[in-house]
This record gives structure tokens, C-alpha cells and sequence, in this order.
């Protein structure tokens, strides 16, 4: 799975943002929040990663377990599906 090539990811103070640029942006309004853990799976998904991947990043950085972060990974790739961000 991949991220689409017209989405950005910007911080903006302290936030971060994701929003649409060139033809994506007349068909996704708005901006996604991205908090820390979004964050980090979002850069893996730039380049490429399946869920396995995506699981052990999360598992790595916050000591949770495979369960855990498995389930945390499809909730976060379900919203991102949901709103045609992935290739």
C-alpha cells in the first residue's frame, strides 16, 4: 500500500496536516489530522509498507504488543481507505 502522490503532509504549528493537492484536491475537501503515531505510519506508507510492516513500526516505537498495534494499523488503513488516500 502506498500513499496517492497529490497528498502533502505538512505541520502546521503543532499539528500535523495532510491535504490534496492538484487534481485530488477537487475531489478530497478538507485536511486530515495526523497525530504522532498517524504520523509515523503515514511516512512508511509514502514509500510502501504493508501491514505487517506498518505493525512491527508501531510495535518498535511504543512497546505494544503485535495485537495491539496490528489492530491500531487496520483502524488507521480503514480511514485512510475510506477516504481514497491509498494507491
Amino acid at each position: 500500500m502506498k500513499i496517492k502522490k497529490d497528498f502533502v503532509k505538512r505541520r502546521v504549528g503543532n499539528e500535523v496536516v495532510v491535504v490534496a493537492t492538484g487534481k485530488l484536491s477537487k475531489e478530497f475537501n478538507g485536511i486530515t489530522r495526523l497525530n504522532e503515531s498517524g504520523e509515523l505510519l503515514w511516512d512508511k506508507l509514502e514509500s510502501g509498507a504493508d501491514v505487517a510492516s506498518l505493525t512491527k513500526v508501531l510495535m518498535d516505537e511504543y512497546d505494544v504488543t503485535e495485537e495491539v498495534a496490528t489492530h491500531d494499523v487496520k483502524v488507521f488503513l480503514k480511514k485512510l481507505k475510506s477516504a481514497n488516500i491509498l494507491e
